[in-house]
């Protein structure tokens, strides 16, 4: 048996409790007690003077360290060391609008790397969205929701297919909501141009996840208050929040936390090849971006191209610009989409038998240590 570690004295986020001077033990890649008790016979590491909250886990990823999960194996496995490095211990790959054979062609190589335990499932963005609202996504490729062509990819993800954002307004939209519902994946509402009534038909058809609210979509109006309004007054649905401070103003951000609740908002970083990396030129799918001082934009068109996103900085920024507890912030980084992965007996919490999963950080929330099923990915870095 693999010797126990004792992680002491750090403030440590449990479920619905902050435990000071907290201890959490780890045994081979599990945690075995997260409890303030005594450490026994384990090998102790004082990490007084820190936070240890649960590892990230981000829903809505396209990659990172200059490297896409719309590439090779190895691009794919590149892009999650860098997200690794930076917390996100659980990761899905999204893809992005293409040929339609070609993303079958990457779902089938995604799936092994999802059974091989890299990536937790796939999501796929587009080509289900609407050209009036495409962001980042080539005009050219996109195409209807019919129901038969969002299950080829649903069958070539072989199982392991967690996502499918599509505009549910374009014909087949509501009846692909469904199918989706029926086979256990996630039918998101994003990139379209619904109104408030097709949204709402839509989340009463399956829909449970709002795809990065606020951006690609009607922006809230009063007589025509569009899928914003739908997305967020429905309790059955999660909404995904870009917090980079270029997709959403604070305050838009402060409405969207404060009707829909910590329980129901997610944190991801729809990051594209330049997380982790540095300004220059992308490509994101088909399409080439100019990324200057952290912003990822279209060379044509100019239009936000994902971001450049990790979730650590999420994670800073929620407590420390927008002012959330810290609770809360691990709420909507690793608690909410743990749930809604359907993992939440393995990740997302603190707690005995589910994966040793932890981001150590200090007091000001920089990454000082991450461990992902009891190693190390970034050894601890104490004074």
């Amino acid at each position: 048996m693999a010797p126990s570690l004792v992680l002491a004295g750090a403030r440590v986020v449990l479920p619905g409790a902050v435990v000071d001077d907290g201890r959490v033990r780890v045994e081979g890649t599990k945690i075995t007690d997260a409890t303030a008790g005594a450490a026994g016979d384990a090998e102790v590491l004082d990490v007084s003077g820190h936070w240890l909250v649960p590892g990230f886990v981000d829903l809505h990823n396209h990659g990172g360290g200059g490297a896409s999960f719309s590439g090779t194996a190895e691009d794919v496995l590149t892009a999650v060391r860098t997200h690794r490095l930076h917390g996100t211990t659980t990761l899905v790959a999204s893809t992005v609008t293409d040929e339609m054979d070609l993303l079958v062609r990457q779902a089938g190589l995604l799936s092994e790397l999802a059974e091989q335990g890299d990536i937790a499932g796939i999501h796929f963005e587009g080509p289900f969205i609407s050209p009036c609202r495409k962001g980042a996504h080539s005009e050219e490729l996109l195409r209807d929701p019919e129901p038969a062509e969002v299950r080829k990819l649903i069958d070539a993800a072989r199982g392991r297919a967690k996502m499918v954002t599509l505009a549910a307004e374009l014909p087949g939209g509501v009846d692909s909501v469904r199918l989706l519902a029926e086979h256990g994946v996630i039918a998101a509402i994003g990139h379209t141009d619904a109104s408030y009534e097709q949204t709402v038909e839509a989340i009463d058809a399956g829909a449970t996840v709002a795809t990065h609210l606020f951006n690609a979509m009607p922006a809230l109006g009063h007589r025509s208050p569009g899928p914003i309004a739908a997305l967020l007054e429905d309790e059955r649905v999660t909404v995904e929040l870009i917090n980079d401070g270029t997709h959403l103003h604070p305050a838009a951000l402060e409405l969207a936390f404060r009707h829909a609740g910590p329980d129901r908002v997610a944190f991801i970083t729809d990051a594209m090849d330049a997380a982790g990396t540095g300004d220059g030129r992308y490509m994101l799918g088909p399409l080439e971006v100019e990324v200057s001082e952290g912003v990822a934009r279209l060379v044509e068109g100019g239009s936000i191209a994902g971001s450049t996103l990790t979730l650590d900085r999420a994670f800073r920024r929620a407590v420390t610009v927008d002012r959330l507890s810290v609770p809360d912030a691990v709420t909507a980084l690793s608690t909410n989409p743990a749930r809604l992965l359907g993992l939440a007996d393995r990740v997302g919490t603190l707690e005995p038998g589910k994966d040793a999963d932890l981001v150590l950080l200090d007091t000001d929330f920089e990454v000082k240590g991450v461990m992902r099923r009891g190693e190390w990915v970034v050894a601890p870095q104490l004074p």
